[in-house]
């Protein structure tokens, strides 16, 4: 059975579901606080940046990478299967009709979701920063720009800039978590996201940052990454004082089990990545049940300074 857009909603909606399920245990528990129809939603937003991401590494939910994989086709592929979505057209790719439905429903930006691809094409490309600023754009285009469709799908107004940039933040604070995380396992898929710059001023030669010897150096800027990723949660916890109850309590929860990864890496020093930093599910609960007790409180209403912040591309006029 379809509904009007062609798309058979009920098949789409469970392999959504299938996809967080399966990739990412975080998102899964956390999606599960929005309300129904929000929920369902973001599910099908993550199953096509789940889709796209496997595609560009040549992965299925971030397991192991097919060797001779070609990353440049598979950008192509986004782009070209991403537009027939945006014309309307069933693609007969799930992930990518997953996208045409959320579309019938919600107007993001075009230009949004080619930030994001900008993000895989990244990676594709082998790029790694230079600078902190470098950096900071990287984290934007792989998570920053999810951030702001979210909030889309959670219903902010498109032209309220100030939420859609607190919502990048979000975004952002998560991928600074992950590559704090993550640093080894990059190393060993010859991939590494620590900025040029800090290489060179905590004196670390070209690819050796995993060197027994460089460890404490290394893990001053897993710290440095961790204390931004905070910087960019506290902005983005502020801004979530705007969404409904519900996306408040899911967004609030998602943003407490991933602040405890980057909190883990730092506590751990020398140590971070002996083995990988997880939030165990005692943990996760319990950020649900604060989250849950600050969303019947009054929200804070100091404000919270983006000042020093990196600030998201505008797209003015950007088409739908």
């Amino acid at each position: 059975m379809t509904d009007a857009g062609g798309y058979d909603a009920q098949a789409l909606h469970g392999f959504a579901h299938d996809s967080i399920a399966k990739g990412s245990k975080s998102f899964a528990l956390a999606s599960r606080l929005f309300d129904r129809v929000t929920r369902e939603r973001v599910w099908l937003l993550y199953a096509w940046c789940r889709a796209a991401d496997d595609l560009t590494d040549g992965q299925d939910h971030g397991g192991a990478m097919v060797p001779g994989h070609d990353a440049a086709a598979a950008i192509g592929r986004i782009r070209a299967l991403t537009g027939r979505a945006y014309a309307k057209e069933v693609t007969g790719d799930p992930a990518f009709d997953a996208l045409g439905l959320l579309l019938t429903d919600v107007a993001i930006p075009r230009a949004i979701i080619d930030d994001i691809i900008a993000g895989f094409e990244l990676d594709a490309d082998d790029w790694r920063p230079r600078s902190e600023a470098d950096l900071l754009r990287y984290c934007y285009h792989v998570a920053g720009a999810v951030g702001v469709a979210m909030a889309l799908v959670m219903g902010i107004d498109p032209g309220d800039e100030t939420m859609l940039d607190r919502a990048s933040d979000l975004g952002i604070s998560f991928q600074l978590a992950n590559i704090a995380r993550d640093i080894a396992e990059d190393a060993a898929a010859d991939r590494c996201y620590l900025p040029v710059e800090w290489m060179v001023e905590l004196d670390i030669p070209p690819g050796q940052h995993m060197h027994p010897a460089f460890r404490p150096r290394l893990s001053v800027m897993a710290k440095w990454l961790s204390e931004m990723a905070a910087d960019y949660e506290a902005s983005a916890r502020w801004g979530a004082r705007k969404l409904g109850p519900r996306s408040r309590w899911a967004v609030l929860a998602a943003a407490g089990i991933y602040g405890d990864i980057a909190r883990e890496v730092r506590a751990r020093g020398d140590h971070a990545w002996d083995h990988r930093a997880a939030s165990s599910l005692f943990a996760k609960l319990g950020w649900v049940a604060r989250a849950g007790w600050s969303v019947l409180r009054r929200p804070p209403q100091r404000r919270i300074s983006r000042d020093g912040l990196w600030t998201r591309p505008r797209h003015d006029g950007a088409a739908t």
